[in-house]
């Protein structure tokens, strides 16, 4: 079938959809003080990366697609749907329906959707092996002196099965390592932009 775009309309659209989460990727080592190290690679994204596109539906090819997926079922109040990318499905959905009850619906839909907002981000990805950790860059309700938002890190764990990323509820030596690099993230031991 033939489309009514000119082909070089259709190859700048596509090229345009691909700079839009176009990445950088850097190889880093953590060297803790008890000697201990974790070799890892830093992807970063553009600043818009974890919003959702109107006319594209994630899917869990990847850890920020699958989280884009999991956070658009948790703001529409589907906890059952980002249970089930979960490598324990069971242990999600009852933390995410304790949660539910406990702040009721409105809240609950409101909190996840805030991860779409425009002023959060994605900071990071670190991945090792068949896991990775995005570093969300989230705003806080607080505000500087100055009237600038103050933001705090929080991580989200994946891990690859089959071509698909599950969020990694599973506790493993890998995900503590991961959590290394978190924890550096938020003191200011180690930069989020990549090298020059």
């Amino acid at each position: 079938m033939r489309s009514g775009f000119p082909r070089p309309v259709l190859l700048a659209g596509l090229l345009l959809a691909l700079t839009a989460q176009a990445q950088t990727e850097e190889t880093r080592t953590l060297t803790r003080a008890d000697g201990s190290s974790l070799t890892y690679t830093l992807r970063t994204y553009p600043a818009d990366a974890h919003l959702l596109r109107p006319d594209a539906k994630p899917v869990p090819t990847s850890a920020l697609e699958s989280a884009k997926l999991i956070i658009f079922h948790l703001s529409d109040g589907d906890i059952e749907g980002a249970a089930l990318l979960s490598n324990a499905p069971r242990r999600r959905y009852e933390e995410l329906a304790t949660f539910k009850k406990t702040h009721g619906d409105d809240t609950f839909k409101r909190v996840f959707a805030e991860y779409f907002d425009p002023k959060n981000s994605v900071a990071a990805e670190i991945v090792v092996d068949k896991r990775s950790l995005l570093i969300w860059k989230l705003a806080d309700a607080a505000k500087t002196k100055t009237g600038a938002p103050t933001f705090h890190y929080a991580g989200q764990f994946f891990v690859e099965v089959d071509g698909a990323y599950l969020i990694d509820d599973v506790p493993n030596d890998e995900r503590t390592r991961l959590r290394w690099v978190l924890e550096a993230y938020r003191s200011g031991n180690i930069p989020l932009k990549p090298s020059p």
